[in-house]
């Protein structure tokens, strides 16, 4: 089978075999003639006369004798002897109007000894239950973040408590630290206070 050029064949032509056809074609090409509306031309001569305008302006502003010369914002220096020593020397500076610069030259600063009071061992407790069995579960769960933790009793007058305590810290951010830890974890509600 040899190729075919469809590239290079010219389309193929419809044929009407009907008279009708041919006439009602003409008919509709004659009486539809492209017509321009007023409103258009007046819109593209408007458009026409304005770009003119505008590049009749930019001719005139270029050609224009006050557009040939820079305009210059300050007076020409005139050259004299005084102008070359005032070039190479530096102006003196301005009197100072505030004093505050002087009261910082000469202020003397108090310093005062002081020292940080150490207010004792911290202990966190984390839980305070009835019964030694809840106790025993929420230390569990501490231990399994990495932190050890002890079960005190205290007799009340509501009878026996069980308190899962951690520490003691020797400061506070230590005990903070651990909290932080144990937030991370879902342990919350440990509260920081003072060994006793």
């Amino acid at each position: 089978m040899s190729n075919q050029d469809y590239i290079s064949r010219s389309p193929a032509k419809k044929k009407n075999n009907t008279k009708k056809n041919k006439t009602s074609k003409q008919k509709k090409s004659a009486s539809t003639s492209p017509t321009v509306p007023l409103k258009t031309k007046v819109v593209s001569l408007l458009v026409l006369v304005l770009i003119c305008v505008f590049a009749y302006g930019l001719w005139a502003l270029k050609t224009a004798s006050s557009t040939k010369e820079p305009l210059s914002t300050t007076p020409p220096i005139k050259q004299t002897e005084k102008t070359d020593k005032q070039t190479n020397t530096l102006p003196e500076p301005p009197k100072e109007k505030w004093t505050y610069v002087k009261d910082l030259e000469n202020k003397k600063i108090e310093v005062g000894e002081y020292e940080v009071k150490e207010k004792g061992p911290y202990q966190m407790q984390c839980g305070s239950f009835r019964t030694q069995k809840q106790a025993q579960v929420l230390k569990a769960n501490i231990a399994f973040t990495g932190i050890v933790s002890q079960i005190k009793t205290a007799k009340g007058k509501n009878g026996t408590w069980y308190k899962v305590v951690l520490g003691p810290y020797a400061r506070k951010r230590l005990a903070e630290k651990d909290k932080h830890k144990l937030k991370r974890n879902n342990i919350n509600y440990c509260q920081i206070w003072l060994w006793r």
